[in-house]
This record gives structure tokens, C-alpha cells and sequence, in this order.
């Protein structure tokens, strides 16, 4: 007969941890708050990609000039007063470099002067086109489109979280995609005193990593009023959440259970904040991802033991509470122990190998996994058992009492 272990004595053990880990948490929030990330911040919102230059144009006629592209090719649409509207197409497969793509547009275009300042070998499958350029192609400004060379060397976030540093502003950086793809997010806190001006950014990234080495591919300026939106949102959806698995475990056990289902999860939700407060780990839509998770891990978690305690008290009924608490938490400790570890191992190698929010996200999974056991074993339980011990405390002081009027 396997040996039961005694979970019982580490109740009231567990139970003084978790109100230190909660008033930890509580007290790092107020005190520290969340380091928020792109998604919760009002301000500048720029994708950026570190590309050096592959050519400029520059209009020189007297009628209007328009520049679209897509993966194919570029197209230059020429139209005006007095002109007949003409489009001339420019297809990559075509004109496999940048020289002999350059030499097309202007050969076929006299008034546009093209300027290659790259290689003429450059493959124009690699180029890039910023969202700052105006289609509309003039003699006073320059449109210039940019590159990536798959060999490039890489460029590490943290070089251009140095380089932003020089902004004098908060600042907050992403990886979107590899380190090859060069590829960043960067996001300007707006504090309502000023929007800061596209330029700058620009201005400080060229001076760290060169002029016209930065590519912009999307900007975007987003209202403190959409933020706030957004994190009451997230705030509705937890809370949603819970009320949801309150009902569910209110119907499937008694409301004792239903409770320490509850308090387990609340448990494991600060338990995760408090980790991202002390960590200063950014607070994302992956981080609210996260937590969802691990609520949805521990109340699972938590339903399995409730299961068995339930089971275990019809096979014995004379035992008391304590003892079939016992016997089942060690019935589905080997279960839970080979489950968890097998989710964590898939876990460990996201962490491993991705990149950016997604590192974070796999960080965050792995102490609420841990915490999810945690709370499972001991606070959920241990509520159970704290309620059936005053339960039948009152029950004999009732009886006591009932005793007593008889004499």
C-alpha cells in the first residue's frame, strides 16, 4: 500500500508564505508599479527596420509623378494638365539589381533622377520602402528607398535601447522577428506635455548607427484614452474570469470549494504580478495572455484534486476530512508532478529560443506553472480543510449547547 504523506501539517505553513508573497506583491505594485509595455502606454508608436540605403529619386518634370509598390515591383503613374496619364511598371524579376532597375526608370522616365548610392548588384527582391516617403515624387525632396542583405550582421535590442537612450525620454523597444531581420518596435511614453516629433527618432537611431541607415516602416500615435480603454478592458476580462470559474466550481462542488478554487487563483494571478513588478518585466497583452493561462492551468489543476478528494470521501466515509485530504492530495501528487513537468519542458524550450514578448510570455508560464502546483496542493485545500474544521467545530458546539438545555 503506497505510504500517504501528511500535506496537512504544511497548511498553515504554506498559508503565512502566501499572505508574505501577497503583501510582497500588493506592496511592490503600489510602490513600483508595472513597467508598462507598447500596448498600455499613450505615445508614438514606430516600426522601425535598420537598413542602409539603396537609392533615391527625385522628380524633375513638370507633371504630377506617383510611386506605389508591392512584392513585385515599383509602378510610377505620371498624370497632370496637358498630360496623358501613363503607367509605367518596373517588376522586379525583371530588373534583378538595383543598377539595372535604376537604369530602366531613368532611361524610360527622363525627368526622374535616380541616385544609387548602394552597390549596383544589390538584389531588389531586398528592398524596403519607407512609410515616410511621399508617393508623390517631387524635385524637393527626395524619396529613398532602402535595403537588407540577408548577411547583414545582426543587431542586438539592447544597441538600440542605448541608442534611444539618447532620446531623453522613455522609451520602450522590441524585437519583431530575428535579430537578422533587424526589425524593432519602439514606443514613446506620451505624458500629455508634448507628442514627440517623428524626426527625432530618426535623428537619434542615424546618429548611433549612421545616416540613412533607418528605414521607417509604420508610425502610429496612440491616445491616452485608448490605453486606459485597454487596461480596463484586461481588468473585465480577469475579472470575467473568475466570477465564470466561481459559478462553474459552485455547480461541479460545494461553495467551500468553490472558494478555495477561487482564492487559489487570485493566489496565482499576484503571484505572477508581483514577478513582473520585482522583475521590471514589461506588462504586455502577452503578459494578460499569460495569466489567463495559468488561471486556466490551476483551476484545471485544482478541479483534478477536488475530484479526488470527493471520490475518496464516498470510499471512506468514516475516515475524517483531514485523513482523505491526506490520501488524495498523495494519489494525484505523482499525476501532477509528470503533467506539470511535461507542459513546462515544451515551456522551457519557448523560452529557450524565442525572442522578445514571447520570452517574457514563456518566463511568466513557468512561475505560474510552479505556483500553480503550489496552489493547488496546499492553498486550495488547505481552505477546504480550514472551513470543514470550523464546520464541525460549530456542529459540536451546537450539540454541546443542545446537550445542555436537555439537562
Amino acid at each position: 500500500m503506497r505510504k500517504t504523506l501528511n500535506f496537512s501539517k504544511f497548511f498553515l505553513p504554506a498559508a503565512i508564505l502566501s499572505c508574505v508573497v501577497i503583501i510582497f506583491g500588493v506592496t511592490g505594485y503600489i510602490f513600483r508599479g508595472f513597467t508598462l509595455g507598447v500596448d498600455f502606454q499613450a505615445g508614438l508608436i514606430q516600426e522601425v527596420q535598420l537598413a542602409p540605403t539603396a537609392f533615391s529619386m527625385r522628380w524633375l518634370g513638370t507633371s504630377n509623378a506617383i510611386l506605389s509598390y508591392d512584392r513585385s515591383g515599383l509602378y510610377i503613374v505620371i498624370s497632370g494638365s496637358g498630360t496623358e496619364n501613363r503607367t509605367y511598371t518596373f517588376t522586379f524579376s525583371e530588373y534583378a539589381t538595383v543598377g539595372s532597375l535604376a537604369r530602366a526608370m531613368t532611361q524610360q522616365l527622363d525627368e526622374l533622377e535616380v541616385s544609387v548610392i548602394a552597390r549596383e548588384g544589390i538584389n531588389t527582391q531586398w528592398l524596403i520602402f519607407s512609410s515616410l516617403g511621399n508617393p508623390y515624387l517631387s524635385s524637393d525632396t527626395s524619396y529613398v528607398v532602402h535595403y537588407l542583405d540577408p548577411q547583414s550582421p545582426s543587431v542586438d535590442i539592447s544597441e538600440v535601447r542605448n541608442a534611444m537612450a539618447g532620446l531623453g525620454q522613455q522609451v520602450s523597444v522590441q524585437n519583431v522577428g530575428s535579430h537578422q531581420d533587424r526589425h524593432f518596435m519602439l514606443r514613446v511614453e506620451d505624458k500629455g506635455e508634448h507628442r514627440v516629433l517623428l524626426g527625432q527618432i530618426i535623428q537619434v537611431l542615424e546618429s548611433h548607427f549612421g545616416s540613412g541607415e533607418v528605414a521607417v516602416l509604420r508610425s502610429d500615435f496612440v491616445g491616452s484614452r485608448f490605453s486606459k480603454d485597454l487596461t480596463d478592458q484586461a481588468g473585465i476580462l480577469v475579472s470575467l474570469t473568475l466570477l465564470l470559474i466561481l459559478i462553474y466550481a459552485s455547480i461541479r462542488f460545494k461553495p467551500q470549494y468553490a472558494t478555495g478554487a477561487i482564492l487559489a487563483i487570485i493566489h496565482d494571478g499576484i503571484v505572477i504580478v508581483a514577478f513582473v513588478v520585482w522583475t521590471k518585466m514589461e506588462f504586455t497583452t502577452s503578459t494578460i495572455a499569460a495569466i489567463l493561462t495559468i488561471l486556466g492551468y490551476s483551476i484545471n489543476n485544482t478541479i483534478v484534486v477536488f475530484d479526488r478528494i470527493r471520490e475518496t470521501r464516498r470510499l471512506y466515509p468514516e475516515n475524517s476530512f483531514v485523513d482523505v485530504l491526506n490520501i488524495s492530495l498523495t494519489a494525484v501528487l505523482g499525476r501532477t508532478i509528470i503533467t506539470t513537468l511535461t507542459t513546462m519542458l515544451a515551456v522551457i524550450f519557448l523560452f529557450i529560443f524565442a525572442k522578445g514578448s514571447m520570452k517574457d510570455f514563456a518566463l511568466a508560464l513557468l512561475v505560474g506553472m510552479v505556483s500553480g502546483i503550489y496552489t493547488s496542493l496546499f492553498i486550495a485545500t488547505g481552505f477546504v480543510n480550514f472551513w470543514e474544521d470550523r464546520k464541525i467545530k460549530r456542529q459540536k458546539i451546537k450539540q454541546a449547547q443542545a446537550a445542555a438545555k436537555k439537562i
